[in-house]
């Protein structure tokens, strides 16, 4: 299944925590509106691959962003460049309020007179952040900090958001809202690269599948492709 016209496409992508070689020539694409899913078990690149394309870690290759390479950037430029990112650790300012938060993730922008994101579509996606709205960030629980780094990195308007393990540590009904904004978001023209181990929800909701296994993608398919390929679940995916 061929994807749509690329959002993002990596090529040859090598990247390094020091001179340990992590990512060896990896290759890929996230379509215009698409949802594409990466799974592989902890330690083989993944968390790795969503770094190197924020310009987080060391890398050589490339890295296109609707054809123009952003490898090299500084991480606030490939930011500004449309790539939204949520990393997995639920990055947060703990001090301030969740308002607070979701407006400091506000892209200011003069050339869309309005932003295709307000609060209120926040708050409708993750009724809980309405509730929660004058408490420190630093006060809600995971499932709630979850909900806010997703919203605060949709507030800057990007063209593709990279979510890393966004169901870590959830409760089931966080895990379906999740599912819900990721389908919000493609509905509205987002592409979505979906960092995932959990094959449920990545293959419920995504158009492609990739499997990494040793810093390399060791299959490209649709997730019914990956649902019938017992080998490739039984060897890169499962325990």
């Amino acid at each position: 299944m061929a994807p749509p016209d690329a959002m993002l496409e990596v090529r040859d992508l090598h990247a390094y925590y020091g001179k340990s070689h992590i990512l060896h020539g990896v290759e890929m694409q996230v379509g215009e509106g698409e949802i594409v899913a990466l799974l592989g078990r902890n330690g083989v690149g993944r968390s790795t691959l969503a770094k190197a394309i924020m310009g987080l870690v060391r890398c050589e290759g490339q890295i296109l962003l609707r054809g123009k390479d952003v490898r090299g950037l500084r991480t606030f430029e490939v930011a500004q460049a449309g790539i939204g990112y949520v990393p997995e650790n639920r990055d947060i300012f703990p001090t301030l309020t969740v308002r607070q938060n979701l407006v400091l993730g506000e892209k200011r922008s003069r050339s869309r007179q309005k932003p295709r994101w307000r609060l209120d579509d926040m708050y409708r996606m993750f009724p809980r952040l309405k509730e929660r709205e004058d408490t420190a960030a630093g006060l809600l629980s995971g499932g709630e900090q979850q909900m806010l780094t997703l919203c605060r990195t949709l507030m800057g308007d990007p063209d593709l958001i990279i979510i890393d393990e966004p169901t870590e540590g959830l409760a089931p009904l966080v895990v379906a809202q999740v599912g819900e904004y990721l389908k919000t978001l493609k509905a509205r023209g987002i592409s979505v690269l979906l960092v995932e181990q959990k094959q449920a929800i990545a293959l419920d909701i995504s158009q492609r599948v990739y499997v990494m296994g040793h810093g390399q993608i060791v299959f490209e398919g649709t997730p019914q492709q990956l649902r019938a390929d017992a080998r490739v679940r039984q060897e890169w995916l499962e325990v």
